[in-house]
Formats: structure tokens, sequence, C-alpha cells
């Protein structure tokens, strides 16, 4: 028993003080995660009118590859004029005047911190936070001792929680 005692405190410990640690880093991966829903929409983006003069004669593929511009597709033509949703390319001069939109740079930021790939210096931080919140789930059932009506409660909000999830998964 005094062995279940001093692993019990233990996690306890361990729990509550990396909760403390990551409260900021938590409050930062949840603000980022709600606007990343918003991703496809214009909420918080700036508009920006960008002039440059790219090579001339470009395909609509090389355009739209020249310009990072995503789901690109030319309009129509008027003589050297391409149109497209954007803004315009003129294919003798390679003018092209065209409008982006773009998230301000703090939000910008906290969102690659939300997308880092292995190559990304945020990477470690992305992992070690993702095995913080698995210690999260795991020290949780040490907080109770099973025998406790709260456990036992607790064990029926886990269950509801992953039916939740497996739910929202195929919807």
């Amino acid at each position: 028993m005094k062995k279940k005692k001093k692993s019990s405190n233990l996690m306890r410990i361990i729990h509550r003080y990396l909760g403390f640690f990551l409260a900021g880093i938590i409050a930062v991966y949840a603000l980022s995660g709600i606007i990343l829903i918003f991703r496809d929409t214009d909420f918080l983006k700036q508009e920006k009118n960008i002039v440059k003069t790219i090579a001339p004669n470009l395909t609509g593929e090389e355009l739209g590859k020249e310009l990072h511009l995503r789901k690109f597709k030319a309009e129509r033509e008027e003589g050297d004029v391409v149109f497209f949703k954007e803004g315009t390319y003129n294919k003798k001069t390679g003018a092209a005047a065209y409008k982006t939109t773009s998230q301000p740079f703090i939000i910008e930021k906290m969102n690659n911190m939300h997308k880092a790939k292995t190559g990304d210096p945020l990477f470690f931080l992305n992992i070690f936070f993702g095995l913080s919140l698995f210690f999260f789930v795991i020290s949780t059932f040490w907080m109770f001792t099973p025998k406790t009506t709260i456990f036992k409660k607790g064990m029926y909000f886990t269950a509801a929680g992953i039916v939740l999830t497996v739910i929202m998964l195929f919807l």
C-alpha cells in the first residue's frame, strides 16, 4: 500500500507542475487551433496589393506557380492581358498586379507552431507538447483511487469522450 501511495503522490506532483509549466503553451495552441478552423475564410486576414514583374509569356499553370497562388485559374484573356480571380497579368511585359490575403504576423507564427513539420525547430516543442498531453491523460487516472465514486464517474466521462470523438471522426 505504501508503494501505491508513493507513486500516486509522484504522479500528482508531476501532473501539477507540468500543468503549470504548459499553461501558456496550451493557451497558444488552443487559440491557434480555433483560428485555424477559419483558415478557408477571410477571418482576421488582411488584404495586400502586389505589383511585380515576372517572366513574360507564362502559361496559366506556370503563372499560378510563379505567383504562389493556390487554386489558380485564368478566367479569360483580352489581347496580352490574362485575367484571373486575384488580378491580372500582361503576357507581353510580364507585369502582374493582384491581391492576396494573409493573417497578421503573430497569428501566422502561432499557426506555424501548430503545423510544424520534422524539419522545423518547433518540431521538438510539438513532440514534447504531445507527450506532455499524453502524460496528462495517463496521470489523470492516478488522481483518485479506483474504488471512489469520483473515479467511477470519471470513467464514464472518459468513455463518453472517446465515444464522442469516434462519432465526430465519421461525420
